[in-house]
């Protein structure tokens, strides 16, 4: 993709991560390393919700970082740094969890799930379902329930859901990192929304826990 210089100039002005990594351009190594601390906590989670594994997750922000830093003599702001940060990401999701699939060893419900920038996961089922308890609820039971609904989503789903609801991404910033259009995004977070709600509202009315998938 061609990025015009006055795009360019846009980003470096308005994002001051795109300032650190055009330092990062220039071999500053103490710039790379900044990003890092910025981003690294989050990233780590992102993935161990993606792929249920701590220490896989562990291992793919790693691969991640160091795709970031190879890449850097042939970076140009053309989007927020985290929208370019999570494009990265998405693709080693993604074929991280391919691998998984072809030796079956997918299993999104073993291992502790970190949190993600301070907040609970049940934050991110219950702002994506629209639905309010109606009854008082154990928290750590809730989050554990609600861990298992997320983890029911398909792996686009998921990836959607929690970019938009805890890295506050936009639509078109998500249409970006998961190369779908706009259209393609809302309806696959309505779907995820939908999806949820029916794994949610049995619990949150009537006590009923999801089965494990």
């Amino acid at each position: 993709m061609t990025i015009s210089e006055s795009t360019a100039q846009r980003f470096t002005a308005q994002d001051p991560d795109v300032r650190l990594m055009l330092q990062v351009c220039d071999d500053n190594a103490g710039a790379f390393e900044e990003l890092m601390q910025r981003y690294q906590h989050r990233v780590v989670s992102l993935m161990t919700h993606l792929v249920g594994r701590r220490d896989m997750a562990e291992d793919l922000a790693q691969d991640i970082f160091l795709r970031v830093y190879r890449a850097r003599k042939r970076y140009v702001p053309g989007s927020k740094f985290s929208t370019w940060l999570y494009t990265i990401a998405n693709n080693v999701a993604s074929n991280a969890l391919r691998g998984l699939a072809r030796r079956k060893e997918v299993n999104l419900n073993n291992g502790k799930s970190g949190e993600l920038r301070g907040n609970p996961l049940d934050a991110v089922a219950l702002a994506a379902s629209g639905l309010m308890p109606t009854r008082q609820l154990d928290r750590s039971e809730l989050r554990e329930v609600v861990k298992l609904a997320v983890a029911t989503l398909n792996d686009r789903q998921r990836m959607a859901v929690l970019l938009n609801k805890f890295e506050h991404l936009s639509y078109d910033e998500i249409a970006e990192v998961m190369q779908l259009g706009p259209t393609a995004v809302k309806s696959l977070l309505s779907r995820a929304r939908t999806n949820l709600r029916e794994i949610l509202e049995p619990y949150l009315d009537q006590g009923e826990k999801p089965r494990e998938y």
